[in-house]
């Protein structure tokens, strides 16, 4: 055992429980006590035919979620990440032109991704903390291949507009970026005349990360590569494994236990309703966005473009970027996020998603605030 570890257990004990943190950062957020109580039921194999009727089941109430018909709407067996990967590496080839709009970390991954897979990058870049105006991406070249940008800015709290980019995308494919959107905000597919889209659970669906839920539309699928890049991400195969009646194609084996805990939460959001799992959302951040500026707290994200799931803030003057995080962790047993790239160490990044997103939460943590900042002022 090296040094670490040996001072981890001389700190905490053999045994350490975290059971009462209150995940208030970009994610992940703390699951529903379903998806908990999901992870304990037997494991099945994942050509079982319970098995994939749960799975048949899970899509279905993901077209629910997504807003959308399209057949082809599973989950991939892996994190957000890999659903990103999976939405350029099937449909774009060496030297199709992506545009992809820019105006942080995760559009700036989709540049990356798309010219790992050969396109030839328009990058649309906006100042970070303010919204992309659709009219420049629609702009940026008269026929791309694809247009792709992120709903929900992660790394800024921003929400880019989508729908006047599928009225008016032409012939190209529109791609967008779910991640902290589906299930907070409303996210709609067919409406929106989205193509390819991707999201990630451990955000505002209220499960552990290792998922990424995605929809492809039918114009999309006759577009898909014959041989993609990735093997693993190849939606000609899976699409074989995923869909369909009778007999399913092998292709790889499921994360059997994930599928429960998605299909709980999906169960729970549906429950409540995904209009009233919508206003949730929308009233921690109205409560937040109200409160944080009382505190000294500044708003960055642009007003009108702010996401409800997930504020953006400047701290008061005097308040330390990681001692006061370190400190309503150890305190308070809540954690918030920090900035990334050009804004670390001066904005923090505070997540009401999923089971997290309660005004009793919220309530708390601008309580545990008042108090971290009241020696500031």
């Amino acid at each position: 055992m090296n040094g670490g570890a040996l001072a981890f257990l001389s700190r905490y004990g053999a045994h350490v429980i975290h059971s009462d943190r209150v995940l208030m950062g970009p994610g992940p957020c703390n699951p529903y006590p379903e998806v908990i109580e999901a992870f304990t039921r037997p494991v099945l194999g994942h050509l079982d035919p319970d098995f994939l009727s749960l799975l048949d089941e899970t899509n279905e109430r993901l077209r629910t979620v997504w807003q959308t018909n399209n057949l082809l709407t599973f989950p991939i067996s892996a994190t957000g990440s890999a659903g990103m990967e999976a939405a350029f590496v099937n449909f774009v080839k060496t030297g199709d032109v992506v545009v992809v709009g820019v105006n942080g970390v995760f559009g700036n991954r989709m540049c990356d991704v798309a010219a790992r897979a050969g396109a030839t990058v328009i990058a649309v870049e906006e100042e970070w903390g303010r919204a992309i105006d659709p009219q420049r991406l629609l702009d940026a070249h008269p026929n791309p291949q694809v247009i792709a940008v992120v709903h929900a800015e992660t790394s800024t709290g921003v929400r880019n507009e989508i729908a006047p980019l599928g009225a008016d995308k032409g012939d190209a494919l529109l791609l967008v970026d779910c991640v902290t959107s589906l299930g907070g905000i409303p996210v709609l597919v067919d409406e929106w005349n989205i193509d390819i889209a991707y999201s990630g659970t451990q955000k505002c669906l209220g499960v552990p990360p290792g998922l990424s839920p995605m929809t492809v539309s039918e114009r999309a699928m006759e577009r898909v590569l014959a041989k993609p890049q990735s093997w693993y991400l190849d939606l000609n195969m899976i699409k074989e494994y995923v869909t369909g009646e009778g007999a399913r194609a092998y292709h790889h084996t499921a994360p059997i236990s994930m599928l429960y805990g998605l299909h709980a939460g999906l169960g729970v959001v549906l429950a409540e309703g995904l209009e009233e799992a919508w206003k949730r959302h929308q009233a921690c951040g109205d409560e937040l966005h109200k409160r944080l500026p009382e505190l000294g707290f500044e708003l960055w994200a642009q007003e009108g473009h702010r996401l409800p799931e997930l504020t953006t803030v400047t701290l008061p003057q005097g308040l330390d970027d990681k001692e006061g995080r370190q400190t309503l962790l150890e305190r308070y047993g809540i954690e918030v996020g920090g900035g990334l790239g050009p804004v670390v160490g001066k904005v923090w990044r505070i997540g009401c998603m999923g089971h997290t997103a309660r005004l009793r939460n919220v309530r708390m943590l601008l309580g545990a605030l008042e108090e971290l900042v009241t020696p500031n002022r």
